[in-house]
C-alpha cells in the first residue's frame, strides 16, 4: 500500500497508522459479542441488536464528516471538495441499516426510538469536537479506522453472521455494500493522507485521532451488550 503515497512523511503516516490497526484488531478480538461471532454462537437477537446500537453511530457519521469539511479553510478547498463527496455518498447509509433490521425480525420505531449507547456518545462527541478546529487534518486518522472496518472486516462479518443466523444475505446487505465498496474510499484516504501529512506535528495529531477513535468504536461494541 505505500507505493500509493509519494512523499516519505505520509508512507511514515501510513506505516504508523497500520500499527494503530493491528492494535485495534486485537482490540476487537476481546469484545464479548464478536467473540461469540467468531466461535459461531452468534444469534439473530444479537445482530439486531447490533444493528440498534450501530444505526446511532452511522447516522452520525455524515455529521462530523460534513463539519470536518466545513473546517478547512481555503487553502484545503481540494481536500474540503473530497470529503464534501464522502459525506454525500454515505449521508443515506442508515437507511440501508434500517432495512437489514427489519428484514431480520426487529421493529422500524425500535431502531429509530434508540438513544446512543456510551460508546456511541463518546465517539460522536469526540468526533464533532475534532471537527470543529480549523483545519482538521488528525480526522484522516479517524477516517482510517472507520473506512478500514468497512473494508477489512464487514463482508467476514456478514459471511458470518448469514452462517450463525441461517441468513441468506437478505439482511446484511449494509455490511456488504461497505465491504464491496470501501475499497475506493480508502483510495482517496491514502491520497488525503499524502496531501495533509506535511509536518511531524501533523502526524503525530493524525496517529493519535486514529488511536482515540479506535479505542472508543471498541467502547460503542462492547456497550452493545448492555440495555438502555
Amino acid at each position: 500500500m505505500t507505493e500509493q503515497l509519494l512523499s516519505p512523511q505520509g508512507q511514515q503516516c501510513l506505516q504508523a497508522l497500520m500499527r494503530v490497526w493491528f492494535e485495534f484488531e486485537r482490540q476487537l478480538g476481546r469484545i464479548p459479542l464478536l467473540q461469540r461471532l467468531e466461535r459461531g454462537q452468534f444469534s439473530k437477537a444479537d445482530y439486531c441488536q447490533l444493528l440498534l446500537n450501530w444505526r446511532q453511530q452511522v447516522i452520525e457519521g455524515s455529521r462530523w464528516i460534513s463539519r470536518c469539511a466545513s473546517s478547512f479553510d481555503r487553502d484545503y478547498s481540494d481536500v474540503r471538495s473530497v470529503i464534501i463527496g464522502h459525506a454525500r455518498e454515505e449521508h443515506r447509509d442508515y437507511e440501508m441499516l434500517e432495512q437489514d433490521y427489519l428484514a431480520a425480525g426487529g421493529s422500524l420505531s425500535d431502531i429509530q426510538g434508540a438513544a446512543r449507547n456510551v460508546g456511541t456518545e463518546a465517539l460522536h462527541g469526540f468526533l464533532m469536537y475534532r471537527a470543529s478546529q480549523p483545519n482538521p487534518v488528525d480526522l484522516i486518522g479517524a477516517m482510517w479506522i472507520i473506512e478500514g472496518l468497512g473494508q477489512k472486516m464487514a463482508s467476514g462479518w456478514a459471511g458470518q453472521i448469514d452462517n450463525c443466523t441461517s441468513g441468506d444475505g437478505s439482511y446484511t446487505r449494509f455490511m456488504r455494500y461497505h465491504g464491496a465498496n470501501d475499497d475506493d474510499h480508502m483510495q482517496k484516504l491514502y491520497q488525503l493522507i499524502d496531501r495533509l501529512c506535511q509536518s511531524p506535528q501533523q502526524l503525530s495529531a493524525i496517529v493519535r485521532t486514529a488511536r482515540v477513535t479506535a479505542r472508543l468504536y471498541c467502547l460503542q461494541l462492547e456497550e452493545t451488550d448492555n440495555e438502555y
